[in-house]
């Protein structure tokens, strides 16, 4: 990740997405590249896209995947998480970013895996609508799962010697068989060094 050495404000930083070939997150005022993804990861992303969608159809709630930006607004962020859900209405006036999501999923990668597990973290745990986040392992059957508590205290949860987990924000049971399915993790001496997503 290469961060810009200009500082944007985020109408200029949406201005520039919107033109731009390449997809960029915002981190107060300065813009960092993303770079593509592994098999794995899209393939994981895109199961449980198609799981949700199915799922929600009819419930009012929309499940958008790796294209939809989250604004934090109160620490002046656009995030590109991998899987975004929200059921506030007041998204639907927005089309290129949402604001206010339910539940947001990051698949981890080598390169991010710190970075969404803390600062981004941090970040999304000031989006009073949400409920749960959930990072998803695309080296091994894995789902963690942090969910709001009494007190904006956040639960830890951890499926990785199950059949089965839990996202009880939408009421969804998912299958590790699904989310994984025509998924073949990669030997570790085959992964890249450095990636974005």
């Amino acid at each position: 990740m290469l961060a810009q050495d200009s500082s944007l404000t985020p109408d200029e930083y949406l201005a520039l997405e919107a033109s731009s070939p390449t997809k960029h997150e915002y981190l107060d005022g300065h813009i960092v590249a993303m770079a593509g993804a592994t098999d794995a990861h899209v393939t994981i992303a895109g199961n449980l896209f198609a799981e949700l969608r199915s799922h929600l159809r009819g419930s009012g709630c929309r499940v958008y995947i790796s294209d939809m930006k989250a604004r934090i607004e109160t620490r002046n962020r656009f995030f590109y998480p991998d899987l975004l859900i929200t059921c506030d209405p007041r998204d639907t006036e927005t089309t290129t970013y949402k604001a206010f999501p339910k539940l947001i999923i990051e698949v981890l990668s080598d390169s991010t895996a710190s970075f969404d597990r803390g600062p981004k973290f941090n970040d999304y745990q000031t989006l009073d609508s949400l409920d749960e986040y959930v990072l998803i392992s695309s080296q091994h059957h894995q789902v963690e799962l942090f969910r709001r508590h009494t007190d904006d205290l956040w639960i830890y949860q951890n499926y990785a010697e199950t059949d089965t987990f839990q996202l009880k924000s939408i009421n969804y049971t998912g299958r590790f068989d699904t989310l994984y399915e025509d998924v073949s993790f990669a030997s570790p001496s085959a992964q890249p060094l450095a990636y974005r997503k």
